[in-house]
């Protein structure tokens, strides 16, 4: 990459994968909503336990992963074994596949209701990326994601999407594994060192650090406890509030 109207931490770049959910989308809070009618229901079942915390419970367990990865993770730190089931279990509590498939259930629930906004900062540099040549994809663990995309009119911005669809019939581990941010970066054609990550979450800034991509960007808009200090020692080069950042100031004027 050249030219003025990109961060110098851009310049020697070819490609960019962006994640979802958070970064392109403001969807976290449906997802986030979603799991906790989810786990609640759970929780509430086993009595004795505090419900899910939409915030600090989200960030730590589920964001950024598969849904059967995410309810895995927060069921365990809670000390609820349940069968593992599968992800084609019905809706319920009785296995972690049917609290995920109740995840689904209520997210595509609110999905037929509540209009998905696109973040503007980041589809400001997307469109000076594109501008400029530099093919960039979107990346997600959501089985959603491309129907996000395309409703919120930015899908012709990526020349690849790998969604959770894509991970399931590919068979790709979920992050913190790097699978999903390699075959991004192998779609669109440029080696994982002159590629760089843009992502929210933690498991997800750590797989660009195993994934030897040439440049991770942490975006932090919490400003709470998973903020600049722990996405850095997950492996981010640099941490922005908005990937809009990435952007002089002539850009984004």
């Amino acid at each position: 990459m050249s030219g003025a109207s990109l961060a110098a931490c851009l310049h020697s770049l070819q490609a960019v994968v962006f994640d979802t959910d958070g970064v392109i989308t403001d969807s976290a809070r449906l997802h986030a909503a979603a799991w906790k009618g989810a786990f609640d229901a759970c929780l509430a079942a086993a009595g004795g336990q505090r419900p899910f915390d939409p915030v600090d419970d989200y960030l730590h367990y589920v964001d950024g992963r598969s849904r059967q990865d995410g309810a895995a993770a927060f069921l365990r730190a809670r000390g609820l074994d349940l069968p593992l089931g599968t992800p084609d279990d019905a809706p319920g509590t009785d296995t972690v596949g049917a609290v995920a498939a109740r995840k689904d259930e209520l997210f595509t629930a609110r999905l037929r209701t509540e209009a998905v906004a696109t973040w503007p900062g980041t589809v400001r540099l997307l469109r000076v990326l594109r501008d400029l040549g530099v093919p960039c994809a979107a990346v997600s663990a959501s089985r959603h994601a491309t129907e996000l995309l395309s409703a919120a009119g930015v899908l012709g911005l990526f020349q690849a999407v790998v969604d959770g669809n894509e991970a399931r019939r590919l068979q790709l581990p979920g992050k913190p594994d790097p699978a999903l941010f390699v075959e991004a970066a192998r779609r669109l054609g440029v080696p994982a060192a002159d590629t760089a990550v843009v992502e929210d979450a933690l498991a997800g800034v750590e797989a660009g650090r195993r994934g030897g991509f040439g440049l991770v960007v942490g975006v932090d808009r919490t400003a709470g406890p998973y903020s600049a200090t722990a996405l850095r020692r997950r492996g981010a080069d640099v941490v922005v509030a908005d990937p809009g950042e990435l952007l002089t100031a002539g850009e984004e004027g």
